[in-house]
């Protein structure tokens, strides 16, 4: 007898290669960020004032992002389980790294855990910012299958389904609408509608 429940299996992740192109993306958000911080500085301090000046702004963005790759990514390989729980372990080891620029332990430990919390609330919620995706168990092939194949319902149905009235009207209401309140309160209503004088 065949099982209907599949048993799904965890894929582990490419911990390094993720990690890599990861600080490679962030250190480039940390260079956007380090320019704009160059330009808004009251002294002319030149173009290399992006790496000299606010370099380390590229640093930290760049460490952060890597930082939660590597440890999300680690954390999913070693539990074999992809949920909620390793976004927020990353989150806490990257916001610690944020915390660092403090020199404080409780600035450490503060950044963790409020970027822990705000991204583990984040991914549990859905991991989108337009609702969380209706059945993440369907094959996306079977998805759309699945969608290709819901044609509409024919009216008869929709008939038996809902019944008459309230906007639904199938062909030959009016006759059987006349015959419902002559035998219910014995009036005559006419079926065609009375011409215009």
């Amino acid at each position: 007898m065949a099982s209907h429940h599949e048993d799904h299996h965890y894929h582990p992740k490419d911990t390094i290669s993720a990690a890599m192109k990861t600080t490679m993306l962030t250190s480039g958000v940390g260079l956007f960020a380090s320019a704009v911080q160059n330009t808004l500085t009251r002294k002319n301090v030149g173009p290399w004032g992006i790496f000299v000046r606010s370099g380390g702004t590229v640093g930290v963005f760049a460490a952060m992002g890597g930082t939660y790759e590597f440890v999300k990514n680690a954390s999913a390989n070693l539990r074999e389980k992809d949920d909620h729980y390793n976004v927020a372990l990353g989150g806490f080891f990257s916001g610690a790294i944020l915390g660092l620029r403090a020199r404080t332990f409780p600035a450490l430990l503060g950044y963790g855990a409020a970027l822990a919390a705000a991204m583990g609330a984040f991914e549990y919620t859905g991991g989108t910012l337009w609702g969380k995706k209706a059945q993440s168990d369907l094959d996306e092939f079977d998805r759309r299958t699945q969608i290709r194949k819901a044609y509409r319902t024919p009216a008869e149905q929709t008939f038996a389904e809902l019944g008459e009235g309230r906007g639904i009207y199938g062909p030959g209401y009016a006759e059987r609408r006349a015959e419902r309140l002559k035998e219910t309160y014995g009036i005559e209503v006419p079926t065609s509608a009375a011409p215009a004088s």
